[in-house]
């Protein structure tokens, strides 16, 4: 506790030096943070983007389907799977789903579009569906009509109250034609959303197909990505065949991929950042040996051991690391708060390319925990392992020499 004490004492003797290296600490603290957070935030991103566009968290599916993926291969709806399904405590919502091909047409205007039956009010619960509605409105539930994405109505050239044609095969090889008028035009951040989706109520989804009481599959939400590991379990256990379960990242696995990528791209910009964090804590540690050269030789001199002085000096660049990131990490939450709050909108060739990826122009932070505290423990970790340094110098200190600085 003594040598404690002094060391705290040093450290403020000469205040300004301090400061710098706290600084130096402080800052480094708050830009690998800032990075993390970014990072995570995109995935984060990615990942709501697809689960609240398309995917879900999870789906529920027949076998059959996950080899095949046809309207032959559809299940029976029953309030029982539903009831199975929503018994887990971290399912927030499911949604029935019936999807399929079928040729759109207008006059002399076709185009392939995929058809997906909803239960419009559990949707919009699912995947706000609503709120991409660009005109028009949004079906209600017992409506006729359709929604179509931007893109594929433009190029049909069907405007709101306009009558769109469906022909296709439908259950076992049934023929499926209609007449649907056009109730709204979807438009989604995705280019490939925006290009061939099709949306109408289950029940019409069903009488089009000739699939009463059919569904491809049941949509599965839980209330964040951290809880998909336990609800999956629960529904491995309590799902059985001729249905199974797979979840976002077994659905998406190129999605999966290049997260894996970017984060590998991450590990080694941090590691640069690590790097000139690290260079910039032993400068500033090197300039505070070399300006306290005469004093450790004095104290040496008078009688100290080396080792007791030694011991002293790392203590101080212990508590310079543990102050500066301490106060990185407090300092760093405000400002990721901020950006949370208000995300950065990006533009030009960058905005066009998360677009073209499928996602919302924007740069996302995330407040996980360890965005903070992880770098906060790096960073402190290097300050450590630059305290050797300091160690190995007062050991190296030659009285005679030391006296003349």
């Amino acid at each position: 506790m003594r040598d404690l004490k002094l060391a705290w004492r040093n450290l403020w003797r000469n205040s300004r030096r301090s400061l710098i290296t706290l600084a130096s600490i402080f800052f480094g603290v708050i830009l690998s943070a800032l990075m993390t957070s970014i990072q995570y935030g995109s995935y984060d991103s990615m990942i709501n983007n697809v689960v609240k566009f398309y995917s879900g968290y999870a789906q529920v599916f027949s076998e059959a389907y996950d080899e095949n993926k046809t309207i032959n291969n559809t299940f029976e709806l029953s309030d029982s799977l539903e009831e199975t399904i929503l018994n887990c405590k971290e399912i927030t919502r499911t949604t029935p789903r019936l999807e399929y091909f079928a040729l759109a047409s207008s006059e002399n205007k076709t185009k392939g579009a995929i058809i997906i039956g909803i239960d419009t009010e559990k949707e919009d619960q699912v995947t706000e569906i609503s709120k991409w509605v660009n005109s028009g409105e949004y079906l209600s539930g017992d409506d006729k009509g359709v929604l179509l994405s931007i893109n594929l109505a433009n190029y049909l050239r069907l405007q709101i109250g306009d009558t769109l044609v469906l022909y296709g095969q439908g259950y076992h090889g049934v023929t499926a034609a209609g007449l649907y008028p056009v109730k709204g035009i979807l438009k989604f951040p995705s280019p490939e959303l925006n290009n061939q989706m099709i949306y109408m109520n289950i029940q019409t989804a069903q009488e089009l197909f000739g699939a009463e009481n059919l569904a491809t599959s049941m949509i599965v939400m839980v209330e964040d990505h951290t809880d998909l590991s336990e609800a999956m379990v629960y529904l491995h256990k309590n799902i059985q065949s001729p249905l199974m379960v797979k979840s976002w990242d077994e659905l998406q696995p190129e999605l999966v991929q290049m997260i894996e990528g970017d984060r590998a791209g991450g590990i080694v910009m941090k590691l640069v950042l690590y790097m000139v964090v690290g260079f910039g804590i032993f400068g500033t540690i090197i300039m505070m040996l070399a300006e306290r050269s005469r004093e450790l030789g004095v104290t040496i001199a008078v009688g100290m051991q080396k080792r007791q002085l030694a011991w002293i000096v790392f203590l101080e660049t212990i508590l310079t690391g543990f102050i500066g990131a301490l106060a990185g990490i407090i300092g760093s939450i405000p400002v990721i708060s901020y950006f949370i709050s208000n995300p950065v909108k990006l533009s030009g060739d960058a905005a066009q390319t998360m677009i073209k990826m499928g996602m919302e122009p924007y740069m996302y932070f995330s407040r996980d925990l360890h965005v903070f505290y992880t770098q906060g423990l790096i960073v402190f970790f290097l300050s450590v392992i630059i305290g050797f340094y300091t160690i190995y110098k007062v050991y190296r200190v030659r009285v005679n020499q030391a006296l003349r600085a």
